[in-house]
């Protein structure tokens, strides 16, 4: 009786458990969220790249449709695109001025002054581009262009001592372009221009067609004709920049020239080294029309010959 009462007592208990495990798993069911877990934990992680390059190695293929100076190379697989950071910002954004000028001036002593010019050029650190000098004997006017360019530090230098040498100032014109923005724009577009070559090298490598190495090369070479151009104008702009242009003209009028003596012996000689000049050019003109001098001494030769036979025939008659 003992046991069948300890069996009955386990029964109830048994399915009383079992009564109280059923709600609970209902309300877990029902009203707990949802448990996150890592991806890993829920399935295996997808083939990337590097197995589909390995399984099949024609799936990748190379997008190279973007223009020149385009920023971004991109490599595009399956289920990837891969783009290249973005490059970095110019540094350097201090201002940047080109100055230029030209100064007209006169001088008393032009010798001096250009001799002087040429030593505060060459003592500050510029150089000369062009050295003309013309004469006008009409006005009497001497004159020299000189076109010079000079550090841009010591530009203001410079322009101080050329205009001590003037005694009157013609014109003076001085302009400041400020070529910051430009610049900076074009150093940017070189600096994005190499790393763009660096992203078709880098897809050169992974080239696996042919087609696709000639397509990449083609496009290599249009990115490095527009790097050199692109370098050129810069090298010339830093050179405006650092080197400023000075274009100098300055004159003197009246040159003095030696006295000449107005003595009777003096104008002597004057009219002796005229005459001996005039016969000069009377002989050597003479010479030059010999072709009609011949021509002239054998029209007359044949005309005495033939009043000489006719005189003859004359007096036979």
């Amino acid at each position: 009786m003992k046991k069948l009462f300890a069996f009955a007592v386990l029964m109830i208990c048994f399915m009383a458990c079992k009564n109280a495990d059923q709600p609970e798993k209902i309300k877990s069911v029902k009203f707990l969220p949802p448990t996150a877990v890592a991806d890993a934990e829920v399935m295996p992680e997808p083939p990337q790249a590097k197995e589909l390059d390995a399984v099949e190695p024609e799936a990748k293929t190379m997008a190279l449709d973007e223009p020149v100076g385009n920023a971004d190379a991109k490599v595009v697989t399956e289920d990837k695109n891969y783009y290249a950071p973005p490059g970095n910002t110019i540094k350097d954004t201090s201002r940047k001025i080109i100055k230029e000028g030209d100064i007209s001036f006169e001088t008393k002593n032009i010798i001096a002054t250009r001799k002087a010019l040429l030593n505060d050029l060459k003592r500050l650190g510029g150089y000369l581009d062009e050295d003309n000098e013309s004469f006008d004997s009409d006005s009497d006017r001497k004159e020299y262009t000189l076109k010079t360019r000079i550090p841009a530090d010591n530009f203001d230098r410079f322009l101080d001592s050329v205009s001590t040498n003037a005694t009157k100032i013609d014109s003076k014109h001085i302009t400041i372009t400020d070529v910051t923005t430009r610049y900076i724009d074009m150093a940017t577009r070189l600096q994005n221009k190499k790393m763009l070559e660096a992203r078709y090298l880098d897809l050169l490598k992974k080239a696996n067609k042919m087609s696709d190495v000639l397509e990449v090369e083609n496009k290599l070479n249009e990115i490095r004709t527009d790097i050199e151009s692109t370098q050129g104008q810069l090298n010339y702009l830093n050179k405006q920049i650092a080197y400023s242009s000075l274009d100098i003209t300055f004159y003197a009028t009246h040159i003095s020239r030696p006295v000449i003596a107005n003595t009777f012996g003096h104008q002597f000689g004057r009219a002796i080294t005229k005459g001996m000049r005039t016969v000069k050019e009377v002989f050597f003109g003479t010479i030059a029309l010999w072709p009609l001098l011949v021509v002239l001494a054998g029209a007359y030769l044949f005309i005495r010959s033939w009043i000489r036979r006719r005189n003859a025939t004359t007096i036979q008659a």
